[in-house]
């Protein structure tokens, strides 16, 4: 449990945020909200009695250093994270205390592992990037498909979304990170990210989810943060993503409403399994996770990583990803009432 920890949470008043809100307060921790809009921060504050907001922003380093103020801990929710993340960090870093982020954008987290890796070793402050759905999840199921093996020669990360209602931060985000690579592509391959032009279609196949999705149309090189987190800890020279053609063909869709919440939770109906695969010579190993609602269950992901930095059940200090800092295995066995894994080995 929290212990009555107070952890701050910038972007409080977001999709992911409140959901995020929500949970630390369920595991006994006390959110403190942070955001740079008065008004929402007051909303949310009304639904969340007795809760402390106060209002910062990243560009301003004096409001942010106000905001974390008493925190034992920091977890940033506000996208696009390729503008809050570094602030955010900084103020981690000068108040001492661990840093979360749910960033699915690949530069941003490229940016965390690249300018932070030195300084939050040297303090000896944990800072966690991508602790969400994307990013955070696959990393665990490939770390935890790994087992004893140090190396591997590929890693497979298949989406099967039922469907995908971005909320306005993804959108956002995209449009950020498209940007960045001036109409490239990423990937990675042969032990190194590529940026690539490509005009054509990404190429599609078809994937063998377990049952009940079964079989569906993927995309190729539908790259997501996996590439950064997983490369960032295991040595493994091919990482490649994969999403169903239709959560894409949402994702793309210009009105593609936002998630409505089906629930007491708030959760939305989409449903999810990840299918990992990794593969050493002539062994494969396979790890599946199923669930609902891709950001909802970034919540308890980034809780849970909260708690464990917090309580000292960490590997490494400074600059880490998800199944580099944790015990892979563990920490999906503690979200057991929010996700279903399945390994076969």
């Amino acid at each position: 449990m929290g212990s009555e920890q107070t952890v701050a949470v910038f972007g409080a008043y977001g999709h992911t945020g409140r959901f995020v809100v929500t949970e630390l307060r369920d595991r006994g921790f006390v959110p403190l909200l942070l955001g740079r809009d008065a008004g929402r921060l007051q909303a949310l504050a009304v639904s969340h009695p007795g809760l402390e907001h106060r209002v910062a922003s990243a560009d301003d380093p004096a409001s942010l250093d106000r905001a974390v103020k008493g925190a034992a801990a920091v977890v940033n929710c506000a996208g696009p994270f390729a503008s809050t993340a570094a602030p955010v960090i900084e103020a981690a870093l000068r108040a001492g205390v661990p840093y979360v982020d749910v960033a699915a954008e690949i530069e941003a987290n490229l940016d965390t592992f690249a300018h932070f890796t030195e300084r939050a070793r040297m303090a000896g402050v944990a800072v966690v990037p991508a602790m969400a759905f994307f990013g955070g999840l696959g990393d665990l199921l490939v770390t935890t498909a790994m087992g004893e093996w140090t190396a591997a020669d590929e890693a497979h990360v298949a989406y099967g979304l039922s469907g995908w209602h971005p909320t306005a931060g993804t959108l956002a985000s995209g449009t950020v990170s498209r940007e960045r690579r001036h109409g490239r592509r990423v990937r990675y391959t042969g032990g190194r990210l590529e940026y690539h032009l490509d005009e054509g279609d990404l190429p599609t196949l078809e994937w063998t989810f377990p049952a009940p999705m079964g079989p569906r149309t993927v995309l190729g090189g539908f790259t997501m943060a996996d590439v950064v987190t997983v490369p960032s800890h295991l040595s493994i020279p091919e990482v490649r993503t994969y999403m169903t053609t239709d959560a894409a063909r949402d994702l793309a869709g210009p009105d593609t409403p936002a998630p409505a919440a089906v629930d007491a939770l708030g959760r939305s109906a989409q449903t999810f399994t990840v299918d990992v695969i990794v593969r050493s010579g002539d062994v494969q190993r396979r790890v599946v996770a199923s669930g609902q609602d891709i950001y909802a269950i970034s919540a308890p992901l980034a809780v849970e990583a909260v708690h464990r930095i917090l309580a000292g059940r960490t590997r490494t200090s400074g600059v880490a990803s998800a199944g580099g800092i944790f015990d892979a295995p563990d920490f999906l066995r503690a979200l057991s009432a929010h996700l279903s894994v399945v390994s076969s080995q």
